[in-house]
């Protein structure tokens, strides 16, 4: 380090000095930017050495910009300006020199904030590491990391904040951009349709800003990605379906806990639904009280523990038995999944599969047919089954399934057996259709006299398997002694799909077609998407099929 006296015309401004301008400004520029000592460099001179350091043109200026173009406005008022003494400073790295500047400028004049970032970032790119930035300028590394953050963000983004067009909680938020969404940002600020406040932060994390506290699970392992906001406490899960996919997951592992403890039931609400307590009494386990499980739209999860429906402990006391909330909670009431129409659509598949079996075993199709004369049950007068379906969609469902295709080719051929019978071949009765007619009859019986006993036991069979009752216990019975298997001709279609009203029900098919974890990833997710994962499962499963649908029939 060496004082030297230097001449106006070998001195500039250095670019790494953090006040640089990228040119050099104009004499009135200058003067705007030296206003203030101006007056003072005109009386007394430049009492402070400028600190500069060599270089191919000269020297540059590491500290002293302002009385540097004082004296230029000075100088180009009077025709000269004596040299400059200054503070030769050699062997300076470009890390050196900016970090110099800095310091210097900082200690003269509050810098602008913004710049003080910049020049912060600078420095990293030139070797010095946070904590050295920390140490010399007297900030905490946190402090020096926030800088560092709204450094990167666009030079646009900086300069909305300098101007006071963007304000300091907003330029926050963006630290957590992309630079990708910075620059999707910038065109809607464009547009005048930028968001801010907690708009932005919700277009940040794509409509729902989730915090990380409200995790249920270990974050340590979380496979996903966890934006930090520098600014507060708080950090952010990237993507919400990544955060669902695991809260899911650790929701279903809280409710497995609850029912290894004995609780009678534990109800897992829709994403999003309230439990609307108001209309709950507080009960104990052991009085039959529920577990309700609320995870909000925010992430967060509640847990209500005990609790019975105001009907339920209504209905316990006009019985008179208790007095209390508590004691008022009857045994939580066991409620079926499955809706009047379900049980139609279970019926009628049931009974087509099980008249397609009848088929195959006429032996078996004969002496249930002496049992129904014998006992007169069922539709035993005789007839066929009437079928009547629920809806339009159950009818179509059944009419299309192949156990009802290849029973109605067995029809056909049953009534080509017995067409000579008859005076038109369209007029063909099989089971009683309307043809009570004596003379029909003697026909009938007269054509069954020329067939051989293979055909007359095939005609036998199919009248049973036509009259057999559509949801019967006689059809349960049939199929488990057949061991029949349902998915041999019936398929799951949307249909079954669509009358699926009870989220466990689905919960517990999903879980045993696509295994448990895969269940829980969806154990809140709303009814139709887990009717959707639980068909998309189905399609690429083999031959699984419902309990409801076996024989004998289970749960789900």
């Amino acid at each position: 380090m060496q004082t030297q006296a230097i001449t106006l015309n070998q001195l500039h401004v250095s670019p790494l000095n953090m006040r640089a301008e990228r040119k050099e400004p104009s004499l009135k520029k200058m003067a705007a930017i030296a206003a203030n000592i101006i007056p003072t460099v005109r009386e007394r001179g430049i009492l402070t050495d400028l600190i500069v350091r060599k270089n191919n043109s000269g020297f540059e200026i590491l500290a002293g910009r302002r009385r540097f173009y004082a004296a230029k406005v000075i100088e180009n008022e009077r025709g000269e300006f004596p040299p400059i003494n200054c503070d030769v400073r050699e062997n300076l790295t470009d890390a050196d020199a900016r970090e110099l500047s800095l310091i210097e400028n900082v200690a003269r004049e509050d810098a602008d904030e913004i710049t003080c970032y910049e020049t912060f970032s600078a420095l990293i790119h030139e070797g010095r590491t946070v904590d050295e930035i920390a140490r010399t300028f007297g900030k905490t590394e946190r402090q020096v990391t926030q800088s560092l953050a709204i450094a990167n963000l666009l030079p646009r983004i900086r300069d909305l904040y300098r101007s006071e067009e963007l304000d300091a909680g907003d330029l926050q938020l963006l630290t957590m951009a992309t630079k990708t969404q910075q620059r999707d940002w910038l065109k809607l600020w464009a547009d005048n349709e930028a968001p801010t406040g907690h708009s932005l932060k919700g277009w940040l994390f794509g409509g729902q800003a989730i915090r990380a506290k409200v995790a249920l699970f270990d974050l340590t392992t979380f496979g996903g990605k966890i934006v930090g906001d520098l600014f507060s406490e708080d950090g952010y899960f990237a993507s919400a379906d990544d955060f669902w996919t695991a809260q899911d997951e650790a929701i279903a592992a809280r409710r497995d806990g609850y029912l290894a403890a004995k609780w009678p039931e534990v109800v897992v609400l829709e994403r999003g639904a309230q439990f609307p307590q108001w209309d709950f009494v507080k009960a104990g386990k052991k009085h039959g009280g529920r577990v309700y499980i609320e995870p909000t739209r925010t992430g967060e999860v509640r847990f209500h523990e005990g609790y019975i429906t105001q009907a339920e402990a209504t209905k316990a006391k006009k019985k008179g038995k208790a007095t209390d909330a508590e004691d008022a909670a009857p045994q939580a009431a066991v409620r079926s999944p499955i809706t009047k129409t379900m049980q139609n659509y279970l019926d009628l598949h049931r009974h087509a599969a099980v008249r397609l079996a009848i088929l195959s075993r006429p032996s078996d199709a004969l002496r249930l047919l002496i049992a129904h004369a014998v006992a007169a049950t069922g539709n035993w007068t005789v007839r066929p089954d009437a079928r009547r379906a629920d809806s339009a969609a159950v009818e179509q469902s059944v009419g299309e399934s192949e156990a009802q295709r290849l029973f109605e080719a067995e029809a056909n051929a049953v009534r080509a057996l017995l067409a000579p019978a008859f005076d038109e071949p369209d007029d063909t009765a099989v089971a009683g259709q309307g043809h009570h007619d004596s003379e029909v009859t003697v026909r009938v019986f007269q054509r069954l006299l020329k067939l051989k006993d293979a055909d007359v036991g095939r005609i036998a069979t199919f009248v049973m398997a036509e009259t057999l009752a559509a949801g019967s216990a006689v059809v349960d019975a049939f199929g488990v002694h057949a061991k029949v298997e349902t998915r041999a001709h019936w398929t799951p279609d949307q249909t079954f799909f669509d009358l699926l009203r009870d989220r466990d029900t689905v919960h517990a098919m999903l879980a045993e077609v696509s295994g448990k974890k895969a269940a829980d990833k969806l154990v809140s997710a709303k009814l139709k998407d887990q009717r959707a994962a639980l068909a998309s499962a189905v399609a690429t499963s083999q031959g699984w099929c419902p309990g409801w649908m076996r024989f004998p029939a289970t749960g789900a």
